[in-house]
């Protein structure tokens, strides 16, 4: 499916399962409002399905989008480049936190090489829809031309069609690419006008001279790709893993699968997803709020509210893969709680 015909097949909340879903909560037998963000997740996922109950969440399925990126080139990373495709050997051999939180979760992992700067032999669980060998500099130009970050765009929706053809109920968004939380920086900075010394972070644990540089190639970035379309925007400061799942989000959105996002990687692409189609938002739940000060920000522009806040800044689909059971536990809720009348309880009086 062409991104044209992903955006003209999203649509947004079903009002009237918004509305059933809220007085269902009302309903049930426990007092309003007391089970907090869980009773906002469930209402949000009825309106995004269409039901209420909306459908469970399960099984559920990670795609991690790996890609590298030419910005490593100014020195914001202090890791080596050729991590990417290690890390990359490392999730299909099962030995990635990502691996082990999906495994805890009963959740499927693939991994989508979508602009790794080496050529990947074939293995189980990958899947090849490489771009580009990684992107250009950022800081000195566009790093995709407009025609490469369509192609990743349309290669997420593709994976997204792809696992739900294959069962899936639930999307969760991965990441893999050293230098990546600088492009996500970027891209912050483009969607929400925030400026760069305000969502530039220290990514994987960089010292003060490596941060404040990273900043000032944000501000770099932001100067050489003047505004514009959110493609352009995309293609300028973006990455190939951006890319690939602003389409992953976009085609779950267009299945009415929901997507549970993970961290700042993914919110950047969220935002291009947004720009896209605001409507791609209704179908997406925040898994967590990552320590990078960046992520905060994309989630208060796309309004979203993150279910769980534990100072995660590893990537990889990891805060998504933590949130699935909450998720899942929200909606079990709308299926299997009695209401007052049901069980025969009497209500709080007036």
């Amino acid at each position: 499916m062409t991104l044209r015909e992903t955006l003209d097949a999203i649509v947004p909340a079903d009002a009237g399962a918004l509305t059933d879903a809220r007085a269902h909560q009302a309903r049930l037998t426990k007092p309003p409002g007391s089970l907090g963000a869980l009773e906002d997740v469930a209402v949000r996922l009825a309106g995004a399905s269409g039901q209420c109950p909306p459908p469970m969440p399960a099984p559920a399925a990670l795609a991690i989008f790996a890609a590298d990126h030419g910005v490593h080139a100014q020195g914001v990373s202090p890791w080596p480049q050729e991590v990417t495709v290690q890390m990359v050997a490392n999730f299909l051999a099962g030995g990635a936190v990502a691996n082990a939180f999906a495994a805890q979760a009963g959740v499927s992992v693939t991994v989508v090489d979508v602009g790794v700067a080496a050529d990947l032999a074939p293995a189980p669980g990958l899947l090849d829809r490489k771009v580009a060998h990684g992107t250009a500099d950022l800081s000195q130009g566009p790093a995709m031309t407009m025609a490469q970050a369509v192609q990743a765009v349309e290669a997420g929706i593709e994976v997204a069609r792809r696992l739900v053809a294959d069962g899936a109920r639930c999307l969760i968004t991965g990441d893999m690419g050293i230098a990546n939380t600088t492009a996500s920086a970027a891209l912050i900075c483009a969607f929400t006008g925030k400026d760069a010394a305000s969502v530039t972070g220290r990514g994987t644990g960089i010292d003060d001279e490596t941060h404040t540089r990273k900043i000032a190639v944000v501000r770099r970035a932001l100067a050489v790709n003047p505004p514009g379309e959110p493609l352009h925007v995309l293609a300028g400061v973006g990455g190939l893993e951006h890319a690939a799942l602003a389409g992953f989000i976009l085609g779950g959105a267009a299945e009415r699968v929901p997507v549970i996002l993970d961290g700042v990687i993914a919110g950047a692409a969220a935002l291009v997803a947004q720009a896209l189609a605001p409507a791609a938002i209704d179908h997406c739940v925040a898994g967590h709020r990552s320590a990078e000060p960046g992520h905060a920000a994309a989630l208060g522009h796309l309004g979203l509210r993150p279910l769980v806040d534990l100072e995660l800044r590893l990537g990889e689909g990891t805060g998504g893969l933590l949130a699935h059971p909450l998720v899942c536990a929200a909606v079990r809720v709308m299926h299997d709680v009695a209401t007052f009348d049901s069980a025969g309880v009497t209500e709080k009086g007036d």
